[in-house]
C-alpha cells in the first residue's frame, strides 16, 4: 500500500508542476494579431488634396493643414479633389514643402513650405475617399 501512496503523490506532483510552468508562460499571440499592437485612435478629415510628387496635404475649409504620410506618390489622380481621408494623427507638425499660394513647389524646400499636421495613413485603396473632382475653395473663388 505504501507503494500506491507514493504514485499517486509522484502523479499530484507532476500535475502541481504542470499547471505552475503553465501559468508562467507566456499567451500566444492569437493568429488575429490583436496583440501585434495597441489600438490607435482613428480620424477622418474632409478637405481638399493637394501637392506635388508624393508630398500632399490636405486643408480643411477651416485652414487645418494635414501632411499626409504613407501615401508614397500615388495620389497625383486626386489633386485638387475634395477627399475624406482616414488616419491616425500623429504628435506635432512638421513642414511640408507644398506651399498652398505655389502650385508645383519643390517638395524638398521646406524653408517656404507650410506647417501640418501629420497624418498616417494605413491603405490608400481603403482610407481615401473622393468626395467631389473640384474643392469648396475653389469652387468659391
Amino acid at each position: 500500500m505504501n507503494r500506491t501512496e507514493n504514485l499517486i503523490a509522484f502523479t499530484v506532483f507532476l500535475l502541481m508542476a504542470a499547471a505552475a510552468i503553465a501559468q508562467q508562460s507566456p499567451a500566444m499571440p492569437a493568429s488575429g494579431g490583436d496583440n501585434a499592437a495597441p489600438a490607435r485612435h482613428v480620424s477622418t478629415v474632409r478637405g481638399c488634396l493637394d501637392g506635388d510628387r508624393g508630398n500632399y496635404i490636405l486643408i480643411e475649409e477651416n485652414s487645418s493643414v494635414y501632411v499626409l504620410k504613407g501615401v508614397g506618390n500615388k495620389l497625383d489622380s486626386y489633386l485638387h479633389h475634395e477627399v475624406e481621408v482616414k488616419g491616425k494623427m500623429l504628435p506635432g507638425t512638421m513642414k511640408t514643402g507644398v506651399r498652398a499660394e505655389k502650385a508645383g513647389s519643390n517638395p524638398s524646400d521646406t524653408v517656404h513650405g507650410i506647417d501640418g499636421v501629420p497624418l498616417q495613413v494605413a491603405n490608400v485603396q481603403t482610407d481615401i475617399r473622393v468626395i467631389s473632382k473640384h474643392c469648396k475653395a475653389a469652387d468659391q473663388e
